[in-house]
């Protein structure tokens, strides 16, 4: 079927077209003929790269210029929400009936708010988290949306991320039951279960744009699905390198998924020792520009400086562990072909869209703390495979098990290869997941009843596989408890929220992080510190990423859980009475230390030496942070904690920063970070007057301040900055950025 042919606007064709697609792929055509265009629901499954993104932005594009509709686009993940908004910003351009250019909008953070602008744009992409927010304050726009896009809607099936996701489009479907659903997916096997929940049509299809060709390597030897093999030079004693090698001087990238981070990194290791030979000069003088840009994202630190060793080589590696920065850059470096190996953790295969020729699969077990090793399900293995072959680049695409014996390869070769995907189920009617979405469907007043408590969740995901019963039970008990901690009243037979349930409900808190909170804040402890409230929302089930105390450091961080006892706000299980409740106590005591290090500005190096926290890890602490301080601050108020309001309020501003309090001000201006904070503040510009007074040049001068940080910090605090100055700077400019590339 041809893009011209299609029941679209025109200039929506243009667009299309000119991005160099001028026929449909088959599941595009099916998702088309079964009446995706024409507003039906549809769930489409099938591969990575078959193009379930371009029938989404279709049928968008025909709801938004034809129908005068909106369209929400839900992501599992930030990375993916900001990929997704890129890719649709290139519609930008088409006009509406009215004569207004479509608008994309994004929103992925903030939780205590309703977004109203987001009225204004057309195609709003929002992660799962996000969406169930907006639903919790009733955003008025929401009753405008006719189309939602739900993106790897098979994450039904994660305990985590699903039913957040499931509660949505149970909501949305209650809210508007008109609204057109367009589920995206990746093969599964009961899709035709999935799709009678959402009443829907689906499509389910293996074609690809790129044949795959799955196998399992034994020492030198690859044997494929189809029988064929393939033969592979010894060049280290890793099989996993020897294949990637192979790849690469054939001219192609390889992908290989690591089962931990540390193997991440070993291999990319491994990898950049025997890479250097094969690249080319091109290829070396980009990697170089790409090491100088690795050094002058964010702060230097050993992670910083491995990471920039090894892609002067054409290795990387990619983990949860690094900073944003740090990945976007790997990412599009990746894309380019200049990294020609990377290394990554299974998180990857979720996340964004990085193909390469060969996929290989170094680990097929995962460890988990309490479990032990565990081998993968046939859908994330999929999920991994479906990153071989690069669309317009390769013919063929290749995914590769890696096993030690004859028999394990026989294992692999029957367990994943040849198997299905396993079915989804909904993880929904667990007490600690269900807890909040029963708060918010009374909070938001989706239900005044416990019956119309029971009739929402009676139309879930879960509800539908299972007797309906069963979830009655599990909320009834949630009820009791919400009832009990005064988050709900019953007058007669309604149910009406309390001002406590209700906000708690809008601060996207899990109520038993409300209620230790509570409890926080009236027992307090016998001397309030900054480490006093770290450890408060450390203790609640919302702090994420959960910390384990190492066996090193058991002494350590029971010294200093005896040197501050007075600070804690809640006080520790013995150790002779329950050894595990101990050493989670340790845990949430060395979450605490690490915040309390960072707001007194020790340095990402210091944090990885002293408490083996990677960067990307103590971003997600600091969001974390962020976000329960916000919402501790939230309760105080409203629980009438004054006094606490103000040190709540600092601390988050603090924590967000990671600065003393000595560096607010400075802090506060756009383009200035903890590094340039304190070196203007230790130079003697300790705040917004001596900002203003002071010369130009002397800004300049100071390291990590060039000449445009320097006139936007003047801008910024009302200083005046001559015409002659500003000229002369230019010129100083090369010298000055010399300076620090030696220097910093």
């Amino acid at each position: 079927m041809q893009i011209a042919e299609l029941p679209i606007p025109d200039e929506v064709k243009q667009i299309v077209l000119k991005s160099g697609i001028s026929e449909l792929y088959p599941p595009q055509e099916e998702a088309v003929l079964a009446g995706a265009l024409e507003g039906k629901d549809l769930v489409l499954a099938s591969p990575t790269a078959s193009g379930k993104t371009l029938t989404a932005e279709l049928c968008a594009l025909k709801h938004i210029v034809e129908r005068n509709g909106k369209a929400l686009y839900l992501s599992p993940l930030r990375a993916l929400a900001n990929e997704k908004y890129e890719e649709f910003k290139k519609y930008r351009s088409i006009r509406k009936h009215n004569g207004r250019r479509v608008r994309i909008g994004i929103s992925t953070g903030d939780f205590d708010s309703s977004d109203p602008w987001l009225e204004r744009y057309d195609i709003i992409i929002a992660t799962n988290e996000k969406a169930d927010s907006l639903l919790r304050h009733r955003a008025k726009w929401i009753d405008e949306i006719s189309l939602v896009i739900a993106d790897e809607v098979h994450l039904l099936n994660d305990s985590e991320r699903g039913p957040t996701l499931e509660v949505v489009l149970a909501r949305l479907m209650q809210i508007n039951p008109d609204i057109q659903i367009l589920a995206l997916s990746a093969t599964i096997k009961n899709v035709e279960e999935l799709a009678d929940w959402l009443k829907a049509h689906y499509v389910a299809t293996e074609w690809r744009p790129v044949k795959l060709n799955e196998g399992v390597l034994l020492q030198e030897e690859v044997q494929f699905k189809d029988g064929a093999a393939k033969k592979i030079d010894k060049r280290s004693r890793n099989p996993a390198l020897n294949l990637a090698l192979h790849i690469v001087k054939s001219g192609g990238q390889a992908l290989v998924f690591a089962s931990t981070r540390r193997n991440a990194v070993s291999l990319a290791k491994k990898a950049a020792t025997d890479l250097g030979s094969i690249l080319t000069k091109p290829t070396r003088r980009a990697l170089l520009s790409l090491k100088e840009r690795v050094l002058a994202s964010g702060e230097r630190t050993r992670i910083s400086e491995l990471l920039a060793d090894l892609v002067i080589h054409g290795a990387a590696f990619h983990h949860a562990g690094l900073g944003g920065r740090h990945r976007k850059l790997l990412e599009d470096a990746f894309r380019k072909g200049e990294i020609k190996i990377l290394t990554a953790t299974p998180t990857l295969a979720f996340g964004v869209n990085l193909p390469a020729r060969t996929v290989i699969i170094h680990d097929y077990r995962r460890y988990e703390v309490g479990y032990g090793y565990y081998p993968i399900t046939v859908l994330e293995y999929k999920q991994m495979a479906g990153r071989a072959g690069r669309p317009k680049y390769d013919t063929v695409g290749e995914a590769i098990l890696l096993a030690k014996t004859d028999d394990e390869r026989d294992f692999l070769m029957e367990s994943y290869i040849l198997a299905e995907p396993e079915r989804i189920w909904s993880k929904l009617a667990v007490e600690r997941i269900l807890r909040p979405h029963v708060l918010s469907t009374i909070a938001a007043q989706y239900a005044q009843t416990e019956q119309g408590v029971h009739d929402f969740f009676s139309k879930t995901f879960y509800a539908y596989q299972y007797d309906p019963n069963a979830i009655r039970v599990v909320i009834s008990k949630i009820l009791k408890f919400l009832h009990d901690e005064e988050m709900i009243n019953v007058e007669r037979d309604n149910i009406v929220p309390t001002k406590f349930g209700r906000r708690v409900s809008e601060l996207y808190l899990d109520p038993v992080s409300a209620v230790i909170v509570r409890s926080g804040l009236r027992a307090r402890a016998p001397m309030i510190t900054d480490l006093s409230f770290f450890h408060m929302i450390a203790h609640t089930p919302d702090m994420y990423p959960k910390l384990r105390p190492y066996s090193s450091e058991i002494d350590q961080l029971s010294l200093f859980v005896d040197e501050h006892k007075e600070e804690f706000m809640f006080s520790p299980t013995s150790q002779l009475e329950d050894h595990l409740e101990f050493e989670e106590f340790l845990g949430e005591a060395k979450l605490s230390w690490v915040m309390q290090s960072w707001v007194e500005e020790a340095t990402e190096d210091q944090m990885i030496e002293q408490f083996k926290v990677q960067p990307g890890d103590l971003y997600r602490l600091v969001d974390s942070a962020k976000w329960l301080l916000y919402a501790s601050r939230e309760l105080a108020s409203l629980l009438k904690h004054k006094d606490l309001v103000p040190k709540l309020n600092i601390l988050r501003e603090r924590a967000a920063k990671g600065i003393k309090a000595e560096l607010l001000q400075l802090a506060r201006l756009e383009g200035i970070g903890r590094a340039r904070a304190r070196i203007l503040f230790n130079s003697g510009l300790e705040g917004i007057k001596d900002l203003k007074t002071a010369p130009i040049e002397r800004l300049v001068d100071l390291p990590l301040i060039g000449p445009k940080v320097a006139k936007k910090i003047k801008e910024q605090v009302g200083g005046f900055v001559k015409s002659e100055q500003w000229k002369k700077l230019g010129k100083d400019k090369a010298a000055k950025q010399q300076f620090l590339r030696e220097h910093y």
